[in-house]
């Protein structure tokens, strides 16, 4: 099994510059509605496949996932699986998509329904610590991925290090419309207060996952408070309520 560790991805200053989380602009589009059309069968299997593979991927990591594991977890053939991507790598990346997709749906999304500024950051961190909670136990493949891809170019490398860059994009731009909105301090440093926002969360994956200390995720929490209350405005508006 791949052990998580953690590596800090910093912020790109040509990403900061790209007005991501915007009310009119979403880090990727949302998904597509079926309208009560039926999904083809084809589909639904690849579908079902890429969600086990999925699953499977936390435990072992990208590199641990194969055509035959997967086709043995499936009750498939290695034939019938390979048919669906065509070789592992594209398998890999279709993880890597649906992965971020239910990241999209479970931090994004439900953040962009708080008011700007300070309450949309912090529904943006809460709704990461929910997902972190869950990752605690299942694994992450943003942090195993970039364990095993950190120093191997190509594809794989190139879609793992995409998703978390949108992220961080969009971490950074809640980040500049708080302080466009006045909740943080006028001489605050944004993409400083998006690295330490982002240091927590893998201080975090390290200390409750690889190291399991106990009261890690209350340390974490206090850690994002303890960074408002460095570079907020006394009496911006507070979701924490």
């Amino acid at each position: 099994m791949v052990q998580n560790s953690t590596v800090v991805l910093f912020l790109c200053p040509a990403l900061m510059s790209q007005s991501v989380f915007a009310d009119s602009v979403l880090p990727f589009a949302e998904p597509e509605r079926g309208g009560g059309r039926s999904i083809p069968k084809g589909q639904q299997t690849k579908q079902a496949i890429v969600h086990a593979a999925v699953t499977l991927s936390t435990q072992v990591g990208l590199e641990g996932l194969s055509i035959g594991n997967l086709a043995e977890l499936m009750h498939m053939s290695k034939s019938g699986v390979f048919a669906h991507f065509g070789s592992r790598e594209e398998l890999q990346i279709s993880v890597i998509r649906e992965y971020f997709a239910t990241f999209e749906q479970e931090v994004f999304y439900p953040a962009l329904q708080s008011p700007k500024g300070l309450p949309r950051l912090r529904a943006l961190f809460g709704n990461w610590m929910k997902r972190v909670a869950v990752e605690i136990q299942s694994g992450c493949i943003f942090i195993s991925g970039a364990v095993e891809f950190d120093d191997r170019p190509g594809p794989v490398r190139e879609a793992l290090a995409h998703s978390v860059q949108t992220w961080l994009q969009a971490l950074y731009r809640a980040v500049v419309l708080a302080k466009d909105c006045g909740h943080l301090s006028a001489d605050a440093d944004e993409q400083q207060v998006a690295f330490e926002i982002h240091a927590l969360i893998l201080a975090l994956h390290y200390e409750a996952r690889f190291l399991k200390n106990p009261g890690s995720l209350a340390r974490a929490n206090r850690g994002f408070d303890d960074i408002l209350a460095r570079y907020g405005v006394p009496g911006a508006p507070d979701s924490s309520a």
